[in-house]
Formats: structure tokens, C-alpha cells, sequence
């Protein structure tokens, strides 16, 4: 099967996860943790796995620090099918997330480290000397330089015939600053229902709910494609909706099951799939990938993802 090369363009760090007992009480008491890993972390990085995983040409623009951290990403990217040429070291220390892992929830503590320090220069250099089909923006406000510069180098991506995607993730600021610029120039927006409503916020709009938020980006420009947990996804473009629902598996870690979501998305569209076959594989790629500890280890195969909806493997 030919495919497209992806360039994936933000976070790349590692993860460590913690679960069992994770609500932390202070007084210095000591909690028992049922376990701990150190895996592949950072939205991009996952995203970027994953695609690898789903058998698309996948590279990776993104700034670890000079340490045993960072030749850990670097590796576990390798080991995943990931070219990691434009992964370029800085002298910060690498970026490290702790994430805090409860059944139903967790939370995340990130030290953004060398992360903030990729540039719009690394982004035009890799774009330059890759030419990918598809460009993906990820963990927007972690990358500030990156971000300012977005809107002029998302549209320059497409004068050469490149196209782009956006997840912005959460950004700790509160203020979501930035987006509203980048949306004439995006094709599509990848962000969950919390983030689909404070984007359309942000903007000036007063959404009833997130199919109204997704409605109203995408007036602005691109598809706007939601991870709704555990209702599935859906996507808006042209004025039409469609949901695929979420699916039943046996969630150990639901660490990057949004970022294998947009991964499974993406693969499908590079594939010519139509919108709604695009969606189904994103909420399968996501729920598959629930299965292992961390973003990266139970992301499913093209063969294991065409396998849970029901298709053979034409590959």
C-alpha cells in the first residue's frame, strides 16, 4: 500500500505514568502506587507513533534537551516506526509529563522543559527537506514560537499544496490565544469537547454544546473533528455532522487515547476514506489504544484497527 508522509510538528517528551492510588495528600504522607511506567509521551509523539503504527511514513519536528531523557524519546520514537531526523536537541532539559491515572480520569503535571524551544525555522527546515503530503500541528500552546509564526507558515504549507491539521490541546493559560488566526488556513481541527467549546469561546461565540462549538469553527474554515470520550467522536464539515459512537474495550490507561484518535483520523484520510469511514477509524484507533499503559502501547495496527470494525485487511 503507498502512503503519504506525514510531518508531525510539536511535543516530544516522556511520560510517566502513575496509577493506584494517585489523588496526592500533603503532610508528607506516604501513598502505595499499583504501578509506574516510563513510556512515550507528548501529544505529537504520540500522534506521530501511531501513525507509524497505522503504516504511514511518519516524521517528527520537535526539540528534546542533550540528556538521558532525551535519547529515550528518541529511541522510543525510533522503535516506533517514527524518522526522528528533525528531532534537534536544545540545552534546556528534556520536557516531562507525570501523569496522575485514575479509571475514569486523570490529571497531568508537565515540566515543559526543552519543548518551548522549537521554532518556526525547525518546522520550514523539516517541511523544506521533507515535502510531506500532510502537515500536523500539535500541543499548540507549548510551543510559542511555533505558535506565533503558525498562521503564515499554515498558509504557506498550502500555497505548496500541503495539507494541515491542528490539535491545540488544553492550554494552561486559560486564555486560548492564537487559534482564531489559524483557522482560514487549517483542514481540519482536531480538538476534544472541552477544547471545541473554549476554542469557540475564545472566539467571540456562545455555543450551547460542543456539536454547536464544532459548528461554529468550522464556519471558520476547516472540519472540525471532536473527541467526545466515551460518546465516540464526530466531525462537521460542509455543513453536514457525522458521529461514529465510542467502543467497547477493556481500558487499562486512557493516557494519548486522543492523540491515537487523530492519528487513526488522519491515516484515514490520507487513504482517500470519506469523512465518515475517517471517523469510525478515529474512534477505534482511540479506544484500541486504551488497551496498554501509556499513549503508545496498545496503538492498534492497520490490520488490528481494520479487524475491530469489521473490515479485512487490504494491505
Amino acid at each position: 500500500m503507498s502512503v503519504s508522509r506525514v510531518l508531525v510538528v510539536g511535543d516530544a517528551n516522556l511520560d510517566l505514568v502513575l496509577r493506584g492510588d494517585v489523588v496526592p495528600r500533603f503532610g508528607q504522607a506516604e501513598q502505595l502506587l499499583d504501578g509506574a511506567d516510563l513510556v512515550l509521551g507528548s501529544s505529537a509523539g504520540i500522534v506521530a507513533a501511531g501513525l507509524a503504527r497505522l503504516g504511514v511514513a511518519t516524521a517528527l519536528a520537535a526539540r528534546v534537551g542533550a540528556d538521558l531523557f532525551g535519547v529515550r524519546t528518541r529511541e522510543l520514537l525510533s522503535a516506533a516506526g517514527v524518522d526522528t531526523s528533525h528531532v534537534l536537541s536544545s540545552p534546556e532539559p528534556t520536557g516531562l509529563s507525570v501523569i496522575l491515572s485514575a479509571p475514569d480520569d486523570r490529571a497531568i503535571l508537565t515540566l515543559v522543559g526543552a519543548i518551548s524551544a522549537l521554532s518556526d525555522a525547525d518546522v520550514q527546515n523539516a517541511a523544506s527537506a521533507l515535502e510531506p503530503a500532510h502537515v500536523h500541528v500539535a500541543s499548540f500552546f507549548l510551543v510559542p514560537a511555533v505558535a506565533a509564526a503558525l498562521p503564515a507558515r499554515l498558509e504557506s504549507l498550502r500555497a505548496a499544496g500541503m495539507t494541515t491539521s491542528l490539535d491545540t490541546n488544553w492550554d494552561p493559560s486559560g486564555r486560548w490565544e492564537g487559534v482564531r488566526e489559524c483557522l482560514a488556513y487549517l483542514d481540519v481541527l482536531l480538538p476534544n469537547a472541552a477544547e471545541a467549546m473554549a476554542l469557540s469561546r475564545a472566539i467571540g461565540d456562545d455555543p450551547d454544546d460542543p456539536e454547536d462549538a464544532a459548528r461554529r469553527l468550522a464556519a471558520r474554515g476547516p472540519a472540525v473533528v471532536v473527541k467526545d470520550g466515551s460518546r465516540g467522536g464526530f466531525a462537521v464539515a460542509d455543513g453536514s455532522l457525522v458521529r461514529a459512537p465510542s467502543r467497547p474495550v477493556r481500558v487499562v490507561d486512557t493516557t494519548g487515547a486522543g492523540d491515537s484518535f487523530a492519528a487513526g483520523f488522519l491515516a484515514a484520510r490520507l487513504e482517500g476514506r470519506p469523512l465518515a469511514d475517517a471517523v469510525r477509524w478515529a474512534v477505534a484507533a482511540g479506544s484500541l489504544s486504551t488497551r496498554g499503559v501509556g499513549g503508545t502501547d496498545g496503538q492498534p495496527t492497520r490490520g488490528e484497527l481494520l479487524a475491530a470494525l469489521g473490515e479485512g485487511d487490504s494491505s
